[in-house]
């Protein structure tokens, strides 16, 4: 399988197990230098981000979702949206432009894809993709679950992904709605 397939399947199937909906936000981490079998921030490839990104971009935009692209800890770990997204989220934009060595090349693969990118510094995700063990978790909506997939690496970089549930409150009284969780 190559970097595009891999990509597009594990984004499909996670997208799937966390039942995703329409302009849910799946937000991914990548380190291209860890997809290359390279310690992380240490050999940024576009290259192959390009193939990763253009992946994962389809199986999302396939199912209507929202990707937010993490950056390195260059940009503090902004993330790369679409500047719809930030307005229907009311999210505070920010002013930089990611590259390979200050961003990381696959949210300069967002800022060139995306018909009107914008950086953020925060976002509240229902779903993720640590591709290269990034860490994303402070992305996400804070009850994570992680989610085991079929497909276990993006080239060679370890990949975790995790969907989000509703916070279940109340104590032993409570009832839940098992449709959230």
């Amino acid at each position: 399988m190559n970097l595009y397939e891999e990509s597009y399947q594990a984004a499909k199937e996670l997208i799937e197990i966390a039942k995703l909906e329409p302009q849910d936000i799946l937000v991914v981490g990548c380190s291209t230098s860890e997809v290359s079998g390279s310690k992380i921030g240490s050999a940024s490839k576009p290259e192959l981000a390009e193939d990763v990104f253009q992946g994962i971009w389809t199986a999302a935009k396939e199912a209507g979702v929202y990707l937010a692209a993490q950056c390195c800890e260059h940009l503090n770990r902004g993330l790369i949206i679409e500047k719809e997204l930030a307005r229907d989220r009311r999210l505070d934009i920010v002013n930089v432009v990611p590259q390979p060595k200050a961003g990381g090349s696959f949210a300069t693969m967002a800022y060139k894809h995306f018909s009107q990118p914008v950086a953020v510094e925060h976002i509240k995700a229902e779903a993720g993709m640590d591709i290269g063990d990034t860490l994303i978790g402070m992305h996400l909506k804070d009850v994570a679950v992680p989610v085991r997939l079929s497909v276990k690496s993006i080239g060679e970089a370890h990949l975790v992904c995790a969907r989000t549930r509703a916070k279940f409150i109340g104590g032993s009284r409570a009832h839940y709605d098992e449709t959230l969780g």
